[in-house]
């Protein structure tokens, strides 16, 4: 099916952002805020960490995602002996031309699943950082652009788990968010029961989008206005989670604080959800709701042990 491109549409962004969150629907049954912030990371020009148990939806909400968007999708399934040039490429000499060619990985694709990404050990793992953050992979002298849009959905397994190995604070740092999809309500998990693994519908998807729609969306979502009062109340947070106060004096112990970065991607992610609402400014609402997928891997290391502190800081700074 051809996507045409978004001025095409008659239809204003924020309806077609909500037909993309119902067909998502359709797929991953009875997660709608899971995939509202998963798709509001896009939006924002970030790379999301899903961190839960093997088994509830995380390869699929990945593949739904590629084909309700019409990206070019490739999944790399990490493990212990995976190479960075599984990842990235590897150049091979090809004796009828006498030249190295390089073979481009299947880092060169508009999203891409790192599934079981901390099953890896950190070689590979850092494999992604000049990825995720440059959108770039340098290899043989050379600098090669990825796609454009770029976008990292990783998976991760809870750390107790055999074989899984913690990811450092500067990979946790390049996913602007990290969320949970936990188990089904029951009344989800009954449907998933009756109708069977929703993966086989995937490929009968009929895309909402193309890259092109996409980055229009982004630009989009770039635009959307913050008002001076609001950036004070984002500055306040990250003062508030360094266990300082708005005039630089200690307040409380912070073992980890949020970086400026974080606070940039913050108020990324805010704007597009406030797009996603059809709103043409940033609320403090907005700011509130994506906090804790923003903030609590950035706290504590994951978004379980984070989001109690990601709560505490919101409860404790005061609306604007």
């Amino acid at each position: 099916m051809t996507v045409r491109p978004a001025q095409d549409y008659a239809i204003p962004v924020p309806e077609r952002l909500a037909l993309v969150l119902e067909q998502l629907g359709r797929i991953v049954v009875g997660k709608e805020t899971p995939l509202k912030l998963a798709l509001a990371c896009l939006l924002a020009r970030g790379h999301l960490l899903i961190e839960d148990i093997p088994g509830v939806g995380k390869s699929t909400l990945a593949q739904a995602l590629a084909s309700t968007l019409g990206l070019h999708y490739a999944r790399i399934q990490f493990t212990s002996d995976l190479l960075p040039a599984d990842v990235l490429g590897v150049s091979i000499f090809e004796p009828v031309a006498q030249t190295f060619r390089f073979h481009a990985g299947p880092i060169f694709h508009s999203v891409v699943l790192a599934d079981e990404i901390n099953r890896a050990p950190p070689k590979t793992q850092s494999a992604l950082l000049e990825a995720m953050e440059e959108r770039q992979v340098s290899a043989d002298g050379e600098t090669r652009p990825l796609p454009d849009p770029f976008f990292v959905i990783a998976t991760q397994n809870p750390a107790e788990q055999i074989g899984a190995y913690p990811l450092p604070e500067s990979q946790l740092d390049r996913f602007l968010m990290a969320i949970e999809l936990g188990y089904p309500e029951p009344a989800a998990e009954r449907e998933l029961l009756i109708s069977g693994d929703r993966r086989v519908r995937i490929a009968t998807l009929d895309p909402c989008a193309d890259a092109a729609t996409l980055l229009a969306w982004q630009r989009e979502a770039f635009a959307v206005h913050v008002a001076p009062a609001l950036l004070d109340y984002v500055q306040a947070l990250l003062a508030a989670s360094r266990g300082t106060g708005n005039d630089g004096t200690l307040t409380a112990a912070s073992p980890r604080g949020l970086s400026p970065r974080a606070g940039l991607l913050l108020v990324a992610a805010a704007r597009a959800w406030a797009l996603l609402a059809g709103r043409p400014m940033v609320l403090p609402e907005d700011v509130q709701a994506v906090f804790s997928s923003v903030a609590a891997h950035r706290l504590a290391g994951s978004i379980r042990a984070g989001a109690p502190q990601a709560e505490a800081l919101l409860r404790a700074v005061p609306l604007p």
